[in-house]
């Protein structure tokens, strides 16, 4: 039997019980168990973390902890310069897309309205999650923790609040999507990108006082349902924008 010191740093306490949150803390372990093993075991899925000092060493994820190492876990880095130590997820997604599991149908929506590309079914599977994040190199965001334990899963994050907002939020500031925002161009219902469509060719669609006081309209090429920046639009967009620090 091995005893080794850990201690967690930032928001990787959210996953730790409140007794081991930033201080360190004593592990024992049986066997010859990887690091990654043991982080996970203690309940951080392995996508939280992007770097592991041992004994002030960076290391990679298969080293096998030892008798009296001193084990320093650090979350994923946004400005620090990291580069001349071990990363321990592969390079960052070029575009910024996601997927999400059946829980966050809320948060969902408000991804697409600002134009995010975010892959969403009422019934999906865990498995199918992880497929379709892996072969279309999308983000997994979850509140399952067991989820983003699993050892094909290579970008993930695990969502901390319960109120969509908050959680709107959490996603806007980790994945630093402020140049990225396109509001208004992707259907909030099925993904897809929308059109610019002439108000003459869906006139017989709209509610008169939608005809009588909006003038531009998009249709979604997939659904075919027909947007316009009426105040439900302003509402949300507004509600976001307070909430992330943008003028609306």
């Amino acid at each position: 039997m091995g005893i080794a010191l850990f201690r967690f740093y930032e928001e990787l306490n959210d996953f730790l019980p409140s007794a081991k949150r930033r201080q360190s803390f004593t592990v024992t372990f049986t066997g010859n168990p990887s690091v990654k093993d043991v982080i996970e075991s203690l309940g951080v899925p392995h996508v939280e973390v992007d770097m592991i000092l041992v004994n002030s060493m960076s290391v990679s994820f298969n080293y096998k902890v030892k008798n009296e190492d001193v084990i320093s876990v650090y979350p994923v880095f946004e400005s620090l310069d990291i580069s001349n130590v071990t990363h321990l997820r592969g390079k960052p997604l070029r575009e910024i897309r996601f997927i999400s599991d059946v829980h966050l149908g809320k948060l969902v929506k408000y991804l697409r309205l600002y134009g995010f590309d975010t892959y969403y079914e009422k019934d999906i599977s865990d498995n199918d999650i992880i497929s379709i994040s892996v072969s279309d190199k999308r983000i997994i965001l979850t509140r399952d923790r067991g989820l983003l334990k699993n050892k094909r899963v290579t970008h993930g994050y695990w969502i901390r609040s319960s109120v969509t907002g908050e959680q709107f939020k959490e996603v806007f500031e980790r994945f630093d999507l402020m140049s990225s925002l396109q509001p208004f161009t992707r259907c909030m219902e099925c993904n897809t990108l929308l059109e610019n469509v002439p108000k003459e060719e869906i006139s017989g669609y709209l509610q008169p006082n939608t005809r009588k006081f909006y003038r531009k309209f998009k249709r979604c090429a997939g659904c075919e349902r027909i947007y316009w920046e009426g105040s439900h639009y302003e509402k949300m967009k507004k509600q976001i924008g307070r909430m992330i620090g943008l003028k609306t």
